[in-house]
């Protein structure tokens, strides 16, 4: 029995030596279980030019997981506005909606989810770049939505279909707008750490009731890696952290082995990063990812918290959603 609803993030994780097709296989993989494993949604991730992740498409890969599941909830952590026109994506998720009724999220965010080359040859104008037009893109969004919009352009499907509508943020500004808006808002501590508290802070105090949600509902993204002893979980999370370091170095690639990434040559500097990025997230035996999640439910107050877990083999990846599914979930409470 799962009291704190629980929900997965995936992004597709491209292992060295493998390509992006086997990796989308093994995000449905998960998918499927972690459906049958009683987790709450099940959200994919809008990035580009990154070679270590192939959800580059999250509306196309969100219908294939759907038809692929039967129960949890499919959406996008998220999916990046000003990469798009607002009309756009309210068809992409109108349809989704239209073919899966009730179990379509839709998570938006502000940031481009690349680099600003890879953002222009996206949006192909300069205007495009800015997150300062974010708020009216988000409007024109949700209107597209409404049933009772007037005017000749009609987003179709979308019109009267809309999914549930997200704000993901890692600051303040998301958290704020969600409040005001009266939408649920998802915090990405799993790379944003020090801003998660005073997000949450400004998320409840800007809340406003809305047509959507009555009170605020916060869920807080964490990295999570579980296995059988401490020792073992610590072994499989060392590729994430070395991905994460070359990402921020400007040189992305594939997910390495563990073994690459023990045998890597950090500096002192590397290492103190990869220290700190694990800082307050939730790695070890079920035991003590119980105990770290619970500290984390404890500082947040999160309704809910969505897991992610980039590991590089597809069995650890699914037996660590087992593990705290099976020895983890039952004991977390609010």
């Amino acid at each position: 029995m799962i009291d704190v609803p629980l929900s997965v993030l995936d992004l597709a994780p491209v292992a060295a030596g493998a390509s992006a097709g086997e990796a989308l296989r093994h995000t449905t993989e998960l998918a499927r279980r972690t459906d049958e494993l009683g987790y709450h949604r099940f959200w994919v991730a809008e990035h580009h030019n990154m070679p270590a992740i192939a959800s580059s498409a999250p509306a196309v890969l969100i219908a294939h997981l759907a038809a692929h599941t039967s129960r949890i909830r499919l959406g996008s952590g998220g999916v990046m506005l000003p990469n798009h026109a607002p009309l756009v994506v309210a068809e992409q998720f109108g349809t989704l909606e239209a073919l899966h009724p009730g179990r379509i999220d839709l998570g938006i965010g502000r940031a481009p989810g690349t680099d600003q080359m890879t953002a222009l040859a996206l949006r192909r104008t300069m205007e495009g770049l800015s997150a300062e037009k974010f708020p009216q893109e988000l409007a024109a969004l949700m209107d597209f939505f409404d049933e009772d919009r007037p005017g000749r352009i009609m987003a179709s499907p979308g019109r009267g279909q809309r999914p549930a509508v997200w704000l993901l943020g890692s600051s303040g500004f998301s958290a704020q707008l969600a409040g005001a808006l009266g939408l649920p808002f998802s915090f990405a501590h799993h790379f944003s750490g020090q801003h998660t508290l005073p997000a949450l802070a400004l998320y409840r105090q800007s809340f406003r009731p809305s047509r959507w949600l009555e009170r605020p509902y916060a869920m807080v993204a964490v990295n999570a890696v579980c296995a059988e002893t401490d020792e073992r979980a610590e072994w499989l999370a060392g590729p994430a952290g070395l991905s994460f370091l070359r990402l921020r170095s400007g040189r992305p690639e594939p997910l390495a082995s563990p073994e690459e990434a023990a045998a890597y040559p950090y500096t002192d500097l590397e290492r103190e990063f990869v220290v700190q990025r694990r800082e307050g997230q939730a790695t070890g035996s079920p035991e003590t990812v119980a105990r770290q999640l619970g500290d984390l439910l404890t500082r947040t107050e999160a309704d809910e918290l969505m897991l992610t877990t980039m590991v590089y083999d597809i069995a650890d990846r699914v037996r660590s959603f087992e593990l705290i599914a099976e020895r983890v979930a039952g004991g977390l409470r609010r």
